[in-house]
C-alpha cells in the first residue's frame, strides 16, 4: 500500500482516531495493522510509555498505509523526537506558547488541547483553528462544544476523553467536530491476548460511525 501524503488536516482522515498506549513494542505493528485493516488509518500513539517512540518508529517503517502520530506531547523536545521517529501529526492535552511553537516548528499538523473558551480564543489569535477538546466528557461534552460553535465557528475539534461508541455519534453530529479520539476499539483484554481480529472488528465498527450512528 502506498504511503498516504502528509494530511492537511488530521480531523478529516477518519471519524475516529484511536488513542493507543503501547507497553510492548512487539505489539505495535500487529495492533496498528488491525486498526488500519478496520478502516482507521490515523493512529495516535501516546508518549506515556518507554516503548512509545520505538512503537511509532516501527509503525512508520512497517505500515506505510498508516498515518501514525504522537499523543500526550507535553514537552517542547518531544515534538522533534516524535517527528524524527516517524510521527506525521502531534497531539497535546494542553498547550503553552513554548509548546505551541515547538509543535508548529515540527512541520507536521498538530492538535493542541483546550477545555475552555478562553483557550480556544487564544489559539485562534495565534492562527490555530484545529484543536483537541480534552477531557471531552469531563469538560462539558457535546453541550459545551455546541455552545462554542455559535461565537467561535472557525474552530474545529477532535474531542477526546471518556468517549465511547454510544456517545461518539452525538459528537460527530456537531458542526465544529471533525472526528473523535478514543480507545474503546482497544480493550485491555483483547490487547493482552493479542486478539487482533477482535481489534479489527471493533475498528471497523468505529470507522463506520457518523452523526446519528449511520455509516458514512
Amino acid at each position: 500500500m502506498a504511503s498516504p501524503s502528509l494530511p492537511a488536516s488530521v480531523l478529516d482522515l477518519a471519524p475516529v482516531v484511536p488513542v493507543v498506549v503501547v507497553e510492548d513494542v512487539d505489539d505495535a505493528v500487529p495492533l496498528a495493522q488491525a486498526l488500519v485493516a478496520g478502516g482507521l488509518p490515523a493512529i495516535e500513539v501516546t508518549l506515556r510509555t518507554p516503548a512509545a517512540l520505538e512503537a511509532i518508529r516501527e509503525i512508520a517503517r512497517e505500515l506505510p498505509g498508516a498515518v501514525v502520530g504522537a499523543g500526550t506531547v507535553i514537552r517542547p523536545g518531544q515534538a522533534a523526537e516524535a517527528v524524527a521517529a516517524g510521527s506525521r501529526f502531534l497531539v497535546s492535552p494542553g498547550w503553552t506558547d513554548v509548546l505551541l511553537e515547538a509543535m508548529r516548528a515540527s512541520g507536521v499538523p498538530f492538535l493542541p488541547g483546550v477545555s475552555t473558551a478562553s483557550e480556544v480564543v487564544a489559539l485562534l489569535e495565534r492562527g490555530v483553528r484545529e484543536m483537541k477538546f480534552f477531557p471531552a466528557q469531563a469538560a462539558g461534552g457535546t453541550a459545551y462544544l455546541r455552545s462554542l460553535s455559535g461565537p467561535l465557528p472557525q474552530a474545529r475539534f477532535c474531542p477526546t476523553g471518556g468517549i465511547g461508541p454510544d456517545s461518539a455519534p452525538d459528537y460527530l453530529t456537531l458542526p465544529n467536530v471533525g472526528c473523535v479520539g478514543g480507545s474503546w476499539m482497544l480493550p485491555q483484554d483483547a490487547v493482552a491476548a493479542r486478539d487482533w481480529g477482535r481489534v479489527e472488528a471493533l475498528a471497523r465498527a468505529a470507522s463506520a460511525l457518523s452523526a446519528g450512528g449511520t455509516c458514512r
